[in-house]
């Protein structure tokens, strides 16, 4: 049913007017920002057609379309009952992040997040005059872990809202229950409200469950403010559609007696359409496109050692991302940069994750087989150029 949506050639790509693929000069090939290079669902071309046939594009009723979809989705897909009136559609989970935190705590409070971390949550912290607490997460050799009890040594008595990525951006995690039970009793015991971030709950792998936050205890709901969307799965990012759930309504009403419902904004027609067609009728699709995501997942784990050796990853459990520790290479420069001068690859940078991460970069692996091959082999062409000079290097020469 993907049909041709997962086998696009770099012409074509490149003639799509995405961010993606015009950010860098025309050389780069781009395995950066978060968005596939696949085509979309034929449930979300259907609606948007719909809307073309129709020509409508005036003042939309769509009251409660979105809500509503939203707990058929969440039932359907993870087994969680909502009530539609707890939730809230918005244009843009990052705005649902900043307002969260403005909601929650006031300017001087101390806000806990995990590094690394998708970039825009530690603008969240900074930009609303919040103090961020880095807690970073632990490389055990296998996967990347939770370090909570790093924070029990010294803790702020000014922490009022915990940001929890769930699946966790950059390094690919989905969290056992176990691990959100211990997430879930740290925030009960501190008193802290937690911004779960969901966006990539449906693209988790064989062997791994996505569990929402909020469905573990009526005790976590209360304090949880779920953010997800479909335009990571479904591919529709510019359609600028998302929904915030409030474990409670009491939650909601605190949120929004700080947040004026205006200062918002709304999702516009075609998100709402493509968002309730994608989660109703584009599942045997999505399936599809997984299959192809965990392919290229296991393509890449297979060869990532052999050819970049000095590169490590720890298998993603769950989006499409993979966090590529370039320590070992001894690069006179940050990983990401070195990639995208000697290899003419785009990648995020590391050290926009967190400080501590220069040498860290985030590979984006959602694109046609070719592509992805193309991308680490012109990684791996680079980095068996750079080998003499680290040797050199390492001899003191």
């Amino acid at each position: 049913m993907a049909g041709g949506a997962t086998d696009f050639d770099i012409p074509f790509l490149r003639s799509r007017r995405t961010n993606k693929w015009h950010k860098f000069a025309d050389d780069v090939l781009p395995a950066w920002v978060a968005d596939m290079d696949f085509g979309v669902a034929p449930a979300v071309t259907a609606a948007l057609q719909r809307l073309n046939d129709r020509q409508e594009y005036g003042y939309a009723a769509r009251d409660g379309a979105l809500a509503a979809a939203f707990a058929r989705r969440m039932q359907r897909r993870f087994g969680w009952t909502v009530d539609p009136a707890d939730a809230h559609p918005i244009g843009d989970l990052v705005q649902a992040t900043f307002s969260s935190v403005m909601a929650f705590s006031e300017p001087g409070d101390a806000v806990l997040l995990q590094l690394p971390s998708y970039p825009p949550f530690m603008a969240a912290i900074h930009d609303t005059g919040r103090r961020l607490l880095a807690n970073p997460m632990r490389d055990n050799g296998t996967r990347w872990v939770l370090d909570l009890a790093a924070y029990e040594t010294a803790p702020d008595p000014r922490t009022r809202v915990l940001i929890f990525c769930h699946p966790q951006n950059p390094t690919g995690r989905c969290y056992s229950r176990g691990e959100l039970e211990e997430v879930a009793a740290f925030a009960i015991r501190h008193d802290l409200i937690v911004v779960s971030d969901e966006i990539h709950a449906d693209i988790v792998y064989p062997g791994n469950t996505h569990i929402p936050f909020a469905s573990l205890s009526a005790e976590i709901a209360a304090r949880t403010i779920t953010i997800t969307s479909a335009t990571k799965s479904f591919n529709i990012p510019a359609l600028r559609c998302a929904v915030m759930h409030f474990g409670t309504p009491d939650l909601k009403r605190r949120f929004f007696t700080r947040i004026p419902q205006r200062l918002l904004g709304s999702p516009g027609v075609t998100g709402v359409d493509a968002t309730v067609a994608a989660w109703d009728d584009g599942q045997a699709w999505f399936d599809e496109i997984l299959a192809q995501l965990q392919a290229n997942r296991d393509w890449l784990m297979q060869t990532i050692g052999t050819a970049l050796p000095g590169v490590t990853v720890r298998l993603p459990e769950a989006t499409y991302l993979a966090w590529l520790d370039c320590s070992a290479l001894n690069l006179a420069m940050p990983a990401g940069q070195f990639f995208l001068e000697k290899a003419r690859v785009g990648l995020n940078f590391g050290e926009t994750f967190g400080p501590d991460y220069p040498h860290f970069a985030r590979l984006n692996f959602a694109s046609p087989a070719p592509v992805l091959r193309e991308v680490v082999g012109r990684m791996a062409d680079a980095a068996a150029k750079n080998a003499p000079a680290s040797r050199g290097r390492d001899r003191g020469t």
